[in-house]
Formats: structure tokens, sequence, C-alpha cells
């Protein structure tokens, strides 16, 4: 019998390249098929309501000239004026108004050379917060932490083969994996960033010390802060809570006193002093400790306090006015009126 030459060729080519398909795809699965986490075609198919970050003001970020104190701050009455008073060497900043030539007015009746501050309004932080809504419930969020790229595999090195990360840029989490002890979070197909690197959203249920309707959570672990009305969380952001040598400490409390510009200082003098002129948006509620903007860093995310909770200016803005419904047109209050500050830690650090 015979047969046509181009029809065997034309059937072992078709054979030939149906166990190259199957080759590549028994690869494939190997490659991915046992990956943790949730696939490509997972992800694309999660409904992801992007939250509604509070809107930057710069006017409210420049109202003062900030300025940090270099060394020992004589403080004249006037332009080439007698001494009145001397801030001592330390984490020292003020604010200013107004200039003349080379004098700088940080108060009424109150002038200090140019040459002992140093302007650092350009520096102050442009982060933000975002509003919670129903539609964000159920949604894992977490702020990168570092500029990062993600490894590929939960344990893995990180890949340049995907864009770089940004520092606070809000990631959605899809899956977590524990490896050696440590949590790797999905943060996209075959993306994975090391619990480390990253700030976690965690809402959590009212505490039985909460009786107050508007109330506040700090977790000190993931250095993140949430309001809550009820049990509905409403508001999230980053803070910086106090280090191991002045603690935020733990506990149920109440903001009883609250001031939009505070003065404040503490410490030794060659040790741990500092002296902070109008600390904006300030909030007492344990003792000394307070919920206030901070305009000399923009570390948030990290502990670096003295106790304090430091927020954006934005964020410490918008959070006074919130306490402010709740506590009506009084600056200070009975200490059980203001709004309850629960403050916890949702893990341990190693």
């Amino acid at each position: 019998m015979n047969r046509n030459p181009l029809l065997i060729l034309l059937s072992i080519m078709t054979l030939f390249l149906y166990n190259l398909n199957a080759i590549y795809a028994q690869q494939t699965c190997v490659d991915t098929c046992d990956r943790p986490g949730l696939s490509y075609e997972e992800i694309d198919g999660t409904d992801v309501t992007s939250p509604q970050r509070l809107k930057v003001d710069p006017q409210l970020l420049r109202d003062r000239w900030y300025m940090a104190a270099e060394g020992t701050l004589h403080v004249h009455d006037a332009p080439n004026g007698q001494v009145v008073r001397v801030v001592e060497t330390g984490f020292n900043f003020v604010t200013a108004t107004e200039k003349q030539d080379d004098w700088i007015r940080i108060s009424p009746g109150e002038w200090v050379h140019s040459e002992s501050l140093r302007d650092v309004t350009a520096d102050v932080s442009h982060f933000s917060g975002f509003r919670l809504t129903q539609e964000t419930q159920g949604i894992t969020f977490a702020w990168s932490l570092v500029n990062m790229y993600p490894s590929r595999n939960p344990g893995g090195d990180p890949s340049e083969d995907f864009d770089l990360i940004y520092r606070y840029t809000l990631l959605n989490i899809y899956a977590t994996e524990e490896v050696d002890g440590h949590r790797w979070y999905q943060i996209g197909a075959e993306q994975w960033v090391h619990q480390y690197r990253v700030a976690k959203i965690l809402p959590i249920s009212r505490p039985e010390t909460v009786t107050t309707e508007r109330w506040i959570s700090i977790d000190l672990y993931e250095q993140t802060l949430i309001a809550y009305e009820d049990e509905n969380p409403v508001f999230a952001t980053l803070v910086s809570t106090g280090l191991d040598r002045w603690p935020t400490y733990e506990g149920t409390f109440s903001i009883y006193y609250r001031t939009q510009r505070e003065f404040m200082s503490w410490g030794t003098v060659g040790d741990d002093f500092y002296a902070l002129e109008e600390v904006p948006w300030t909030m007492y509620f344990d003792q000394g400790r307070a919920l206030h903007g901070a305009y000399w860093h923009d570390g948030f995310g990290y502990r670096r306090s003295h106790g304090c909770v430091n927020l954006s200016i934005t964020d410490a803005y918008w959070l006074y006015g919130w306490v402010a419904e709740a506590m009506g047109s009084r600056a200070s209050s009975d200490i059980e009126d203001g709004p309850n500050v629960y403050v916890y830690s949702s893990d341990e650090y190693r």
C-alpha cells in the first residue's frame, strides 16, 4: 500500500507538537500548581474597593515655619535684644512666623538668630491614612514600610523582575504563609513580602473595657491606629509610639484634654532632653502621653517617641476634629468623658 510521504510527515509533526505541549503543561504545573497563595485568575476575580485616603492640604502642613535648633538656643526679646531665656542643647524644634534680616520670631516677644535654626518645613510628612467603609470590610490592607521588591515565593529572595514598591504604598494582602517562624504575605500573583516590611490594618472587636461610642485602638506591634464608631472601623493610619525606654503603656484610657497647639519638654540635658514648640492637634489620654501631630519626622510605622503616639499632621488634624465631635466644644473634660483609647499589641517583638 502506497503512503503519501507528506501525510506521514504531517502526522509525525502533529504528534511531536502534541507531546511537546503536554511536557510544557506538566512543567508549568510543577512550577506553579503547587505554589501557595492565590493564582493570577483568583486575584483578578477578587473584588477590592480602594479606600479613600485623607486629602493632604499643603496649607495645613505649612501654616508655620518649622525650625530645628542647632545647639543651645538663646532667645532674645527683640532682634539684637536681651536674652530672655536659654533652651539647652537637645532634640529641640521651634515654629516661626516672621523674619527680620538675620532674626526669626518664634513667638510674641521672642527672637532667635537665624544661624541657630534650620528650616525643616519642606521635610514635614505628606503621609495620610484612609477612611474605612462598609465596602472595605473583609479586605486586609497593609502599608509598605520600606522601598522593596517582592519575592516570588514565601521565604524567597527579592526579585527585581517586579516593580519597586515604595514606602507608604497601600497593599492588599491575599494570603499568609509561615516560613521559619515568620509570616509572609501575598500582595499579588507570585508576589510575597516579609511581615517586618509591612504594617497591617487589623480591626478588632470592641473590648469589654471600652464603653464610649467613639473609640480608638492602637496596635503597638503593627504601629497602626484605627478609629471606630460603635463596632465599625472608620479610619486607619500609621503611628509612631514609644521606644522601650519610654513606652506607650497598654490598657484602656480616655481622652481627657485636647488643644490645637502644645509646648512639650522633658528629659535630662545631655541625655534625652527635648523641647518641642507648638505640637499640633494634641489629645492627652494617659497622664503626659498624648496623640498628636509630629512635624519633626517622617518615620511613621516605627516606634520612636517618648511615650506619645505620633501621627502625621494630616491624620492628627482629622482625628482631632473627630474627637471634638464626641467631646463637644470643650477643650477639656472629665477623664471619663472623652473617647476611649485602647492600647494593645497584636504580637511580640523578637
